[in-house]
């Protein structure tokens, strides 16, 4: 069954892509018609393209792997946090860092001064500074926070990224394609689909848009994650089995030889029980 289906999208908006006169030729496989001067998208291979998106996303998210989502702009910012945030992902809605994934070391340093600066806070060392000092501090903590907050628990270059809007975060698919980072994104009709490993064919600039299409893919992690926290569970509970079930067996095995050497105890009597029987008849034959 399909994450998404054809009214979903045409309620939202999906199917707008821009100016017939702005359009990038490559996206033509993907436009099913114009109308009013409009690029009108193919929704039904929207729905193909996300479900195939989602699957993928899906096996990430079961790895453990994390996956980097990339809106920058004012329409996606607040969606793309909220998705990102429920499943547990890192994101970039403020400015993009140049070089974050192709010098990756000099962000995670960055990352760490933060991280400095909430330890002196704890310590006391904040409070034996000068009162321009800790403006400072402050100032460039928040700054810090702002653009960087959100990627505090990504501790290695991501596994994939998600990106909204692909002419407006060039600097990110470029730094990914060099690195071999697959990219998801969604493309309208006047971007560039050639540097993206996963297409879905949207309207990038309506908030209900990214809303609908995040939501798919967000589900779709969920899922993946949860399917990664059973499978924990049974590894565990198969760890934990395994001791007991060697008890068990060397209990078994035990009990096992306790009762051949009972049966051959219970020989032996009879045997020795038997043997002046046996002298007896052999003295009465002889007589």
């Amino acid at each position: 069954m399909s994450r998404v289906n054809f009214d979903q999208l045409l309620e939202a908006g999906v199917h707008f892509g821009h100016l017939k006169r702005k359009w990038n030729p490559a996206m033509a496989p993907y436009i099913f018609m114009e109308r009013n001067g409009i690029h009108i998208i193919d929704l039904y291979k929207t729905v193909a393209k996300v479900d195939e998106a989602a699957e993928v996303m899906k096996n990430l998210a079961r790895q453990g792997k994390k996956v980097l989502f990339v809106a920058t702009k004012k329409q996606a910012k607040q969606v793309v946090a909220d998705k990102a945030s429920s499943v547990g992902m890192p994101y970039v809605i403020e400015r993009w860092p140049g070089g974050m994934l192709t010098n990756f070391p000099t962000i995670r340093k960055a990352i760490k001064k933060m991280t400095t600066i909430d330890k002196m806070t704890k310590d006391g060392t904040f409070d034996n500074l000068s009162k321009r000092e800790k403006l400072q501090i402050t100032r460039q903590r928040a700054k810090l926070e702002k653009n960087l907050g959100s990627i505090v628990d990504l501790t290695r270059l991501p596994s994939a990224l998600f990106v909204i809007d692909v002419m407006k975060e060039h600097i990110a698919v470029r730094e990914a394609n060099r690195l071999g980072i697959p990219v998801f994104a969604m493309v309208d009709t006047n971007s560039d689909p050639h540097n993206i490993d996963y297409v879905i064919p949207a309207n990038d600039d309506a908030t209900k848009s990214v809303e609908v299409i995040l939501g798919a893919i967000c589900e779709a992690m969920r899922e993946g994650l949860e399917e990664r926290k059973a499978e924990k569970i049974d590894t565990e509970g198969a760890e934990e089995a395994a001791p007991r079930r060697e008890r068990r067996t060397r209990a078994a095995a035990k009990k096992v030889q306790t009762e051949d050497a009972a049966d051959e105890v219970e020989e032996t009597e009879e045997e020795v029980v038997e043997a002046p029987v046996v002298d007896q008849a052999a003295d009465a034959t002889e007589e």
